[in-house]
């Protein structure tokens, strides 16, 4: 009988390991597929990512007011005079703002002398700044609204202060306040008065601010106020004035509910969505400081060293 040699072993073995080796390589196939189509998802996945990370900011609303008024002529000259008697300079003196269109602010200093009956002193001062809109810190309205706040709180905390009271005011802008208090200083009692009106993305700030020395009897307090919030009045009306159209046809200029921002617009006050805290300058107190002079600070309001001056021969501002 003839013996099957090694030749037809290696056969044997070789189509036994065909279907293993087949096999294998399909399921190979398969899994490296699977991995390609995985692959293929993940890396739109990945991209889809990217691509949302790269989305525009919503839009926000236009701001309605581009600029304000001049500082120094946002009241008239009767109203000048009227609460300021004997008035120093009635065309009032501007505090330095790298850009009046954001931020601007006038003072007035007055002493009206009654003789032997003692002296009126009178502190007039008016700031004025405006917002953008961004896209990044929200509505040029939501900006100034916050600012409102820091003014409001900042009056409420001045230093020494005593009879601190706040008013919401009505008709004075799209929202206003009024806060009151009383100081006592070495010239005499200071009456201070502070009322913060917003109307659309600008802020009005008057303090107005008196005392009677040398003798004379303590300004009456409540007339104060109500001066002080006619001119806050006058001042927001001066603010809706610079922004009409020059054509006189009864649009107001850059507002439009339509209009839309996404971020290109600058916002010169962008520290006002924290409260003001990257302002320029210093500070005011509550702006009823009673330095010597009147600095601007980074809200259009005027500052002022929180003592008195002892040598001169007006009081200090408050």
């Amino acid at each position: 009988m003839h013996r099957k040699g090694p030749r037809f072993t290696r056969i044997l073995a070789a189509c036994a390991a065909a279907p293993v080796i087949l096999t294998a390589a399909a399921c190979s196939s398969d899994s490296d597929a699977g991995k390609g189509d995985g692959g293929g998802s993940d890396s739109g996945g990945n991209s889809s990512s990217a691509a949302s990370g790269k989305e525009k900011p919503a839009a926000v609303e236009k701001a309605a007011f581009s600029k304000l008024p001049e500082a120094c002529k946002t009241l008239k000259g009767d109203t000048i005079e009227d609460l300021v008697p004997e008035v120093d300079e009635k065309s009032g003196k501007s505090a330095n703002s790298e850009d009046t269109s954001v931020r601007a602010s006038c003072s007035w200093t007055g002493l009206d002398s009654k003789g032997t009956k003692g002296s009126q002193f009178r502190w007039l001062n008016l700031g004025l700044v405006r917002y953008d809109s961004n896209a990044t810190l929200g509505s040029g309205d939501k900006l100034a609204q916050a600012q409102l706040t820091k003014k409001v709180e900042e009056a409420k905390a001045l230093d020494d202060a005593k009879n601190v009271e706040t008013k919401v005011l009505e008709g004075v802008g799209d929202e206003a306040t009024l806060v009151t208090s009383d100081q006592k200083k070495k010239e005499g009692d200071f009456k201070n008065h502070r009322v913060v009106a917003r109307v659309e993305n600008a802020v009005v700030v008057i303090d107005y601010n008196g005392a009677g020395l040398a003798g004379a009897g303590d300004p009456d307090s409540k007339k104060m106020a109500k001066d002080a919030q006619e001119a806050a009045e006058e001042a927001v009306a001066s603010v809706k004035s610079a922004n009409e159209p020059s054509d006189k046809s009864g649009s107001k200029t850059g507002d439009s509910s339509s209009d839309k921002t996404d971020g290109s617009d600058k916002t010169d006050n962008a520290a006002a969505s924290t409260g003001g805290s990257a302002d320029k300058g210093s500070d005011s107190g509550s702006g009823s400081g009673s330095g010597s002079d009147s600095d601007s600070d980074g809200d259009g309001d005027s500052d002022g060293d929180s003592d008195s001056g002892t040598s001169t021969k007006k009081p200090s501002k408050h």
